[in-house]
């Protein structure tokens, strides 16, 4: 893992640069928040911040993962003549479309003359035969850290993971280095979607994104629900091309268990100008890490997006540090919220949860909240930064939880008549900056800069939150 500021790839050196120099924000006012506990001296987060380069997270079970028995290697020059893959060696054609025991395809990194690649088509993948277990699906240029690019108007254009009924198995997905450039693939739910299904704990699916760009698709990123890992570090998504704005986002990651985004851009959702449309950032996984990571509804083809830029789940667990948000003057009046902790909707396996999502009263909130944050749903967000066209009224909205689902549903009803001490969700908020009325709306259990318990020192650690979460449902 890495710094943001060692980084020496050109690439994300011009996303950042795109965004432009942040402006001096200043401090919010202290005692802001909903349910505000008192304020203490600064919090700062404990959050290793290097590693080995193409390191993966702890959390993340690695070993006994096999070699992929298929490799391909794509040559540039040929291939652009061709307007499709040309190998070097072992090719589509010589194993028959198809890949059991895993694969992985590797695309040269430049033409003769030493510039970066640009394929005009988009990548070909195999059929998926044969037992999964332990497997790898590996994508990546032939020289770590020089991205390649496809780049293509085709309409059908994606990189699309069909895994399906892995069940207990282990299996193992990586994208390096790449750039996917589709700006005309309307029909494809993601420019890169990670379409696997059927898992069942023990099973696991990982997959790890890193030095990439993904424009296109109904949503940049799709990744549905499922026993699902996701880790992406140093990488741009910029964008969607679907024409439903309202329901389709930059990134969408379903009610998967762990999406870890790390020294990464959000940015680009199609917007609409009669529409309030949809979301850079839609993130429903049960445990959300976020680490230097920046989030601004930058219009895409038309107005930008007047929804909340990023929409998680209340039910679940999040620790951010260093999120900047960043809100464009949109045709409609801008959504309440810049980070939206939504509850009205369930999105992961019953199983996914430690504790009934539902109010059932079976619990009730304790007089010193503070005191209980391990038995809670918790949302921790350290060091937010705010740039906005206005002063936003607020931050961060935290939505009560309801009683039950509409029949045959996964959408909650009762939302409106739960009681606060019901509510089983906590957010904090420390260092908070830019320009913002309050820290948090009016709803739920919120604290901006509380003093912490002695107990509740795991909080402020990364690794041992991410232990924590992950504990509670046995993984």
């Amino acid at each position: 893992m890495h710094k943001l500021g060692s980084m020496k790839l050109k690439s994300l050196a011009l996303i950042l640069a795109a965004l432009g120099g942040a402006a001096a924000l200043a401090m919010a006012p202290r005692g802001t928040g909903a349910a505000e506990g008192p304020a203490s001296s600064p919090v700062q987060p404990i959050a290793p911040q290097s590693g080995a380069a193409n390191s993966y997270p702890f959390y993340m079970p690695m070993q006994g993962l096999k070699r992929p028995a298929v490799k391909l290697f794509v040559k540039c020059e040929a291939s652009r003549r061709a307007g499709k893959e040309v190998y070097s060696g072992a090719s589509a054609q010589s194993i028959g479309g198809r890949a059991e025991g895993g694969y992985e395809i590797i695309f040269e990194a430049a033409d003769s003359a030493g510039n970066p690649c640009v394929y005009p088509f988009y990548p070909w993948l195999p059929q998926v035969i044969g037992s999964l277990h332990n497997t790898q699906y590996i994508l990546r240029s032939s020289v770590p850290g020089q991205q390649v690019t496809f780049r293509t108007g085709d309409q059908w254009a994606t990189i699309n993971l069909r895994l399906f009924d892995f069940g207990r198995q282990r299996v193992h997905f990586e994208l390096s280095d790449i750039a996917l450039d589709f700006p005309g693939a309307v029909q494809p739910k993601g420019g890169l979607h990670l379409e696997t299904f059927g898992g069942q704990a023990p099973g696991l699916f990982t997959a790890v994104i890193r030095r990439s760009k993904v424009f296109g698709g109904k949503n940049g990123l799709f990744v549905p629900s499922g026993q699902t890992m996701l880790y992406i570090e140093d990488s741009e998504f910029s964008g969607n091309v679907g024409s439903n704005v309202d329901q389709e986002h930059t990134t969408y990651i379903n009610g998967i268990l762990v999406s870890h985004l790390r020294n990464s851009v959000w940015r680009g959702q199609r917007g609409w100008q009669d529409v309030a449309s949809g979301h850079q950032l839609k993130d429903k996984a049960y445990l959300r890490v976020y680490e230097n990571v920046t989030v601004t509804n930058t219009p895409n083809g038309a107005a930008p997006s007047a929804m909340p830029l990023v929409d998680i789940s209340a039910m679940g667990f999040t620790w951010a540090n260093n999120l900047t948000l960043k809100r464009l003057a949109s045709a409609q009046a801008p959504r309440e919220a810049l980070v939206d902790l939504r509850s009205e909707i369930l999105y992961g396996a019953p199983g996914t949860y430690p504790w009934n999502p539902l109010i059932d009263g079976s619990w009730k909130m304790p007089a010193q909240p503070l005191g209980a944050l391990d038995k809670v749903y918790l949302s921790v967000f350290f060091n937010t930064r705010v740039e906005s066209f206005r002063t936003e009224p607020y931050l961060f909205a935290l939505r009560p939880q309801g009683t039950g689902l509409n029949p045959g549903t996964t959408m909650v009803n009762g939302n409106e008549f739960t009681a606060k001490a019901q509510q089983r969700e906590v957010s904090l908020a420390f260092n908070t900056s830019g320009r913002i009325g309050r820290v948090y709306g009016k709803e739920g259990w919120t604290y901006v800069n509380p003093a912490l318990p002695e107990s509740a020192g795991w909080i402020t650690d990364r690794d041992k939150f991410i232990r924590h979460t992950l504990g509670l449902i046995g993984r």
